[in-house]
Parts: structure tokens; sequence; C-alpha cells
């Protein structure tokens, strides 16, 4: 399992690490400490030596809460970090942003993947990632951030909801000349749901292979570690790494994380075992 990322190739046959590299003043969990150019390229440094095969450049927050910036704001946040992660890192680089112009200016820019939250439902999003011909992760969120934990009830099974999103999505997506292999579903543990949601989805995770499409999982310093645990954000590492070992267990391919060197870890002891069991 591999993914064309605009010329370079992302290895999907065991799962692998996404670093999160914030570049807004308002991020949840560490706003502000990457949103200098200099900072960015020094943390995505790091995180690129602890093991991350790809990083996540955000220049949006979607904390719960959070308003939507300006496209010129966002452009301007983005763009420098990435043409510098790829031309000076060598970077294999993921833009989160539901923005089309963010979208177009970062492929041009040597992007090799579009994270949405929105799963392109931004007005000229689905013609502005079909034009990238890079991958791009759908993600389940109802409403908007500043509003999406304002109502968490639900008609239908929480997983069902998410299975019925996201098939619609792909449809929509393949019909917009976005073919099928160039997609990967995130679930959006955190974005509209509550604890006993993002627990009863993660227990039921294995559901979202019906698609047949690799899983991006992001739970760190999320709230429903916080809720679960009492655990304020700083201290929220120990529960991310358990959920990222049933993660793997449940066969997903990339976990979207803070805490790079001590993930990677937990992947690779959790792979091992697995990987173990098949040879037995």
């Amino acid at each position: 399992m591999a993914l064309d990322c605009g010329g370079r190739t992302l290895d999907l046959s065991r799962p692998r690490v996404m670093g999160i590299l914030n570049v807004t003043p308002d991020s949840f969990s560490d706003g502000g400490r990457s949103a200098t150019l200099d900072a960015a390229l020094r943390h995505a440094e790091r995180m690129l030596a602890d093991g991350a095969a790809i990083i996540d450049v955000g220049g949006e927050s979607t904390r719960p809460g959070a308003s939507p910036v300006s496209t010129d704001e966002e452009l301007a946040r983005v763009c420098p970090v990435v043409e510098r992660l790829v031309s000076e890192l060598g970077a294999l680089v993921s833009v989160d942003t539901s923005t089309p112009e963010v979208m177009q200016e970062t492929a041009r820019l040597g992007a090799g993947m579009i994270n949405d939250v929105r799963a392109l439902r931004r007005e000229g999003a689905l013609e502005a990632a079909a034009r990238s011909g890079l991958p791009v992760c759908l993600m389940h969120m109802r409403g908007e951030p500043d509003t999406m934990q304002q109502d968490t009830a639900y008609a239908q099974s929480i997983e069902d909801e998410v299975s019925d999103f996201l098939a619609e999505r792909i449809t929509v997506c393949e019909a917009a000349g976005i073919e099928r292999s160039r997609l990967l579903l995130d679930p959006g543990f955190g974005f509209g749901k509550s604890l006993q949601d993002n627990l009863r989805l993660y227990h039921r995770m294995a559901q979202l292979h019906e698609f047949t499409l690799p899983l991006l999982i992001g739970t760190s310093r999320k709230s429903m570690i916080g809720n679960a645990l009492g655990r304020a954000v700083e201290d929220r590492l120990a529960g991310n790494l358990a959920l990222t070992a049933l993660a793997v267990r449940e066969g997903a391919r990339l976990l979207r994380v803070h805490d790079v060197a001590p993930t990677v870890d937990a992947v690779d002891m959790t792979w091992a075992v697995l990987q173990e069991g098949t040879i037995r």
C-alpha cells in the first residue's frame, strides 16, 4: 500500500507517524510555539529526526470554538513554511487546510498531501484538490469548529453516521475526478463528538475498513483523553500512546501526533508484536 504524493512515495504497507506542525498563534495544545518560520523549521527538523514520515502543516486552528482566518493570512502563515520544508529539509509535507487557494499554492510549492477537516466541502475546495493531483484525507466533522461541540446528538450510531458521511464524500470526490486511490479517511475524533461517541467510534474503528482506504487517526492531546483520564493537555501523552497502540492493532496507517519520538516507539513495538503473530 503506497501513496503517490506529488511524485514522492509514502509507503503505507505498515503504520507511519505524521508530525503536527501548527503555524498558528491559537492552537489548543501548542499555540504560538511554531508560529515563526525559524521555530517551525527547527520543530519540523526534530520531528523528522525522531522518525516522522510526513509533516502536517496547519495555518488555521480547528480547535473547538476556533474562528476561521482569512485566506491571505493562512497563505502567509503556511506557504513560506511549506516551501522551506521541501527545499531545505526534503520533507514530505501534508497541508492541513480547507482553503482552495492554500491547496493550490502549496501544491505548487511541493506539498505532497491535502488534509482537510471539512472533507472538501468549502466552496472551490473540491475543484482545487482535483487539480492538485495530490492525495486527500477526508475527515468527518459535523458543523464548523466554532460550533461543532454545541450539538453532539446523532440520530443513528456514531459509527454509522461517520461511515455514511465518508461514503458520500468518497462518491463526490470520485465524481469530481479525484481517483479513489488518492483518498485517505479520518473518523474525526473530537470533532462534533461526545466522549462516549469518541470511545464507541474507537472501539468500532474496524467498520471503516469497508472502504479499503488508509485510515488516518488523530487523537493527540485531545479532550477525549483529558475527559477520560482527568488529565490536562500537557499530561495526555500516555493516554495517546495507548490509543496509538489500539489504532495500529485496528489497522490505522497514519498516526497524526505532536509527540513524534515516543509515538514512533509505540507504533514500532505494536507492529513488531502484530507481525510476530502473522509469522506464527
